[in-house]
């Protein structure tokens, strides 16, 4: 049995998908909404269009919490596989304990009930932002990670999370660790990372001068499967599909879609006054600012990454940024 934490988002559903196209286990999936599972039927429907029932029908859905003990037991009960893909995505100061919370503590359960079962594997879902390194430096899975004035609240969690399962390997437990950049695949264009498509097609003019990268969900998925049917243990692996500038990876999402390509860069200072401006809006509005510090930060800064080690490790040849892209346009979802 496999079992599949996070499974409605957007990595945990392109992983079901994934698995749910091999007859080799049966699998479980942990959720919380009822209508997030519907989004990942409707991932199904776009990837396997000829008979999306029978493989959705595969899963095991079990509601349950990574923050509540004996739901979490319950749901790792009797697997052998477990992928922990669950956790927080903000960048919003005031939820720092609570990306603390779900995602250090969330994966400290799993691994804490994990470290009890018999021969079970985990492979853990951290994040580029738990790796090390500077503006200009090819990054590594080797580079040192600093805790600095700039770090975001977001990063410091999937530090601290990834922390707690080198803690269960050194205690026995036979893990993996995936380090994925910014994930693109099929989904709605509201959710996550997918929103650069929805801001794109309404028409921008500028963008910003910074550079990270990019990679498609299904590239992470495939890594993932290979890596727990490897004899591959405490390891970690970049998952980078192409390093990009906002600039080339705004104007070649905005060519495919058919709108205008933005062509001027926007200056710091213009970016902390809408800063301001949307932060005192959200104050009156309760909602999340569209822009932190955190998020200005990451639009100025310049990272790039070296995925050579999965490479070279699974013989593993990446989807190129226009095949990322198309499979985003096409896959949209309302």
């Amino acid at each position: 049995m496999i079992l599949v934490t996070g499974g409605t988002g957007l990595l945990g559903a392109h992983l079901l998908v994934e698995l749910a196209q091999s007859d080799t286990q049966s699998i479980r999936a942990i959720y919380r909404s009822e209508c997030k599972k519907e989004t990942v039927r409707s991932l199904f429907n776009y990837y396997i269009p000829d008979n999306p029932d029978h493989s959705f029908n595969k899963i095991e859905w079990v509601k349950a919490d990574i923050l509540n003990l004996p739901e979490l037991q319950n749901a790792m009960q009797g697997v052998s596989q477990i992928y922990h893909c669950a956790a927080l995505v903000s960048f919003y100061k005031p939820d720092f304990q609570t990306l603390l919370k779900i995602n250090r503590e969330g994966t400290a359960n799993v691994v804490n009930i994990a470290l009890n079962m018999e021969a079970c594997k985990l492979c853990y879902v951290s994040s580029t932002a738990a790796i090390g390194g500077a503006d200009g430096e090819h990054i590594s899975e080797t580079s040192k990670w600093k805790n600095t004035p700039t770090t975001s609240g977001y990063s410091i969690s999937k530090y601290s999370a990834e922390k707690e399962v080198w803690r269960g390997i050194e205690e026995g437990l036979n893990a993996v660790i995936v380090n994925p950049c910014v994930i693109l695949g099929a989904g709605n264009w509201n959710d996550s990372s997918l929103t650069i498509f929805k801001t794109l097609e309404k028409g921008v003019r500028f963008y910003p001068p910074g550079s990270n990268a990019i990679v498609d969900a299904r590239d992470v998925s495939e890594i993932m499967v290979k890596l727990m049917n490897s004899d591959s243990s405490a390891e970690r692996y970049l998952c980078i599909g192409s390093n990009q500038s906002f600039k080339d990876l705004m104007a070649g999402i905005a060519k495919q879609m058919g709108v205008s390509i933005p062509k001027r860069p926007v200056k710091r200072y213009l970016v902390e006054v809408a800063r301001i401006l949307l932060g005192v809006l959200a104050f009156f509005t309760s909602k999340q600012p569209a822009i932190t510090t955190e998020t200005a930060n990451s639009l100025f800064g310049n990272k790039s990454y070296d995925a050579s080690k999965v490479e070279k490790t699974l013989n593993f040849k990446f989807r190129a940024l226009p095949e990322v892209v198309e499979n985003g346009i096409r896959g949209r979802q309302v």
